[in-house]
């Protein structure tokens, strides 16, 4: 198999990321912009897929049911960062080849983690998010190990970064109503942007799912007790008709997947209006240069205006992809409940109480 490797320098790489950033750039410009970030990300292909192999090597013993994928960051996010955190070139960014394994327990999460720092790579680490001991503000919970590849031999892939995140199914669903609920809303909610309401809703009960987990509580409601919590995330739930609203955008998608198993799946997730349809195209592996091509020209379509969202990943069977990226298909069933128990345990904590 032939796997992308790097055509040009770091300093093209960066030039590139500041000409697709500028609203000024003439189109000659951006055009081989694009192009220079195509290539530098179809090659973190190859270093997140091994990293995969031995992830899956680990969980084995761990969690033989923990979900494994891997995605290469999509290109709106990729601008949205570039544009929001100050001095952020595109070089240096530590997450465009990802790697997700979610398990079912934080012991598990803890476990994995010091299982990766323990083990001696060639691979450097170069920095790690404790993201559960120390939630964020906005609710997200999760460990973050980055990693600059790094083999014995030269590689063309050295000093390439990429970003494994360890999180528990209960993280992980919150993670998945948070990115459905700002697919609608054209906000990026994960990166605390968006309608002031929905961003406390979603950092209170990332608060309410840490008490649930017995972890660290989010920061600006540790003064909340757990029935304090419960009771308001239901309070604001039903203001904000989170149910009705999640149920029905996951009604409102047709989904056509198919069952076959292949290496690398386009995912391309269609929000127009009268017909909000998810379509997925798989890929073996020795088609990953026809499947970079292919995710390059979809995400084109949405630069040119396309009500689309577009991302290119692996995760073994269909099945796996849909447990992996449930926000693809708007699926928040998980969410919903957890969700349903917070809401249950509120309704029976006033009864006592009345």
């Amino acid at each position: 198999m032939v796997w992308p490797t790097p055509k040009y320098s770091r300093n093209q790489v960066n030039k590139a990321g500041s000409i697709l950033i500028d609203e000024h750039s003439d189109l000659e410009d951006w055009v081989w912009a694009y192009q220079v970030l195509s290539n530098w990300r179809g090659c973190h292909g190859y270093p997140i897929n091994t990293f995969q192999a031995t992830l899956r090597q680990k969980l084995k013993k761990i969690d033989p049911d923990a979900i494994v994928a891997q995605r290469l960051k999509r290109t709106p996010s990729i601008f949205n960062k570039l544009r929001r955190i100050p001095g952020m070139n595109l070089a240096r960014m530590q997450d465009i080849g990802g790697l997700r394994a979610v398990v079912n327990t934080i012991q598990q999460v803890k476990t994995l983690h010091s299982n990766y720092k323990s083990t001696k790579f060639t691979h450097t680490l170069v920095s790690e998010y404790d993201y559960i001991g120390t939630p964020k503000s906005s609710g997200y919970r999760s460990i973050h190990l980055v990693y600059r590849y790094k083999l014995q031999k030269p590689s063309p892939y050295d000093g390439l970064q990429l970003e494994l995140q360890l999180r528990t199914r209960l993280q992980h669903a919150w993670a998945t109503a948070v990115e459905t609920v700002g697919t609608f809303l054209e906000q990026s909610l994960k990166s605390s942007e968006g309608p002031e309401e929905w961003l406390r809703f979603f950092s209170l009960t990332g608060s309410g799912f840490a008490y649930i987990e017995k972890a660290p509580l989010v920061p600006g409601y540790e003064h909340l007790s757990k029935r304090e919590t419960f009771g308001e995330i239901a309070e604001r739930s039903k203001l904000l008709g989170v149910r009705d609203i999640l149920v029905g955008y996951r009604s409102a998608v047709q989904s056509t997947i198919g069952t076959s198993r292949a290496a690398y799946y386009l995912v391309e997730l269609n929000l127009t209006p009268d017909q909000k349809k998810v379509s997925v195209t798989p890929f073996s592996r020795d088609q990953l240069e026809q499947a970079s091509q292919a995710y390059s020209e979809a995400e084109q379509r949405a630069a040119d205006g396309a009500p689309i969202q577009v991302v290119l990943v692996s995760a073994g069977s269909v099945e796996s992809l849909r447990r992996a990226y449930p926000n693809y298909f708007l699926d928040t069933h998980d969410f919903l409940e957890h969700l349903s128990q917070i809401e249950r345990s509120a309704r029976s904590s006033v009864s006592r109480a009345g």
